[in-house]
């Protein structure tokens, strides 16, 4: 296998690995945009608005509404910038973060039954083997 087929096959199943952990999500959780914005905020630290539509490539209307959304839940805060009292920084609430570990966990739990009931012990260890790997192109992409 080159290269390029290698990558078009990661590509496929770890797409298809995202899709079936996102529809095994419970219903009446985050939109995707929400669940995208406040873990962008919980990775990268309280941000603008503006800033946080650029990293996720939407409009600052469309970033508005969704964390209008999330403050409302109460989410996230808002306060203003120490350094320019015009702008106003957004950051996870502890209720954001306590979501963001019960969703994290859920797929956690949805993974361990999938490996838990149709792998060999051998399966499982080249599984782990391969996670550092994983890791890896992660950041290097």
């Amino acid at each position: 296998m080159d290269v390029d087929d290698l990558a078009a096959a990661l590509q496929d199943s770890v797409s298809l690995l995202a899709r079936r952990l996102r529809q095994a999500s419970t219903s009446g959780e985050l939109t995707l945009p929400e669940r995208s914005a406040l873990s962008r905020l919980d990775r990268g630290g309280p941000t603008t608005s503006a800033e946080l539509a650029r990293s996720e490539q939407i409009t600052p209307q469309a970033m508005a509404i969704t964390l209008g959304g999330l403050e409302q839940r109460g989410l996230v805060e808002r306060r203003n910038d120490p350094h320019d009292g015009r702008r106003i920084i957004m950051s996870v609430s502890d209720s954001g973060r306590e979501v963001l570990r019960r969703r994290r966990a859920d797929h956690a739990r949805h993974l361990a039954a999938a490996l838990g009931s149709g792998f060999s012990p051998e399966e499982l260890a080249l599984l782990a083997s391969v996670v550092p790997l994983i890791e890896r192109i992660a950041e290097g992409i």
